[in-house]
């Protein structure tokens, strides 16, 4: 486990994950992208460990488990990190590396968002909503990734489904963008 930052008192529980390779060189940081994820679908756990969310990003995943995990047969993904519903933060790829969240994607006119992008997961689905503790968390984590990596403005936060239109709808119609950003903006001043 990690703090990452004194002032926000977040911990982050380290789960490396082979899914993840070098930036291309020279490569900013400037983009943030938010997800959600549940196995099976709706469903979640107690305990972040022993998940099949946690199996997927560590590679470690029994399609055989469900029924609706025969598609993720070698599938490799991993987003930085997954924000459970109970506001714990598990951390699977370093920030500085590219982890393979965003898959085929544009933002701006340029291809292949992981080259530029940091991913975070929450744990949920398009329509059930978040819980106040993954919002609280994810304005303290987005705020910390704001100091390290300057460029990622709040203009350059965005959803899965706004980088993947079509083929991705995460983090869904139950995720309170207004709220996210409100929060994002009040702690600023």
């Amino acid at each position: 486990m990690r703090s990452i930052s004194s002032d926000d008192l977040v911990t982050l529980v380290q789960r490396p994950s082979p899914h993840y390779d070098d930036r291309p060189l020279g490569e900013p940081i400037n983009l943030l992208v938010i997800h959600n994820i549940s196995l099976p679908a709706g469903q979640f756990t107690k305990d972040p460990q022993n998940s099949y969310v946690d199996a997927l990003f560590c590679g470690t995943l029994d399609t055989t488990a469900h029924p609706s995990f025969v598609d993720l047969q070698g599938i490799r993904v991993a987003a930085h990190c997954v924000i459970w519903r109970d506001g714990q933060i598990y951390q699977y790829v370093p920030f500085a590396k590219r982890g393979w969240h965003a898959g085929i994607s544009v933002f701006a006119g340029r291809e292949r968002c992981n080259d530029f992008s940091i991913g975070i997961e929450l744990e949920g689905t398009d329509t059930i909503p978040y819980t106040d503790l993954q919002y609280t968390r994810l304005v303290q984590l987005t705020r910390y990734l704001q100091q390290q990596y300057p460029a990622i403005t709040l203009d350059r936060i965005v959803g899965h489904c706004d980088i993947a239109p079509g083929r991705k709808t995460d983090p869904g119609v139950a995720f309170d963008w207004q709220r996210y950003k409100q929060a994002l903006k009040e702690n600023k001043a």
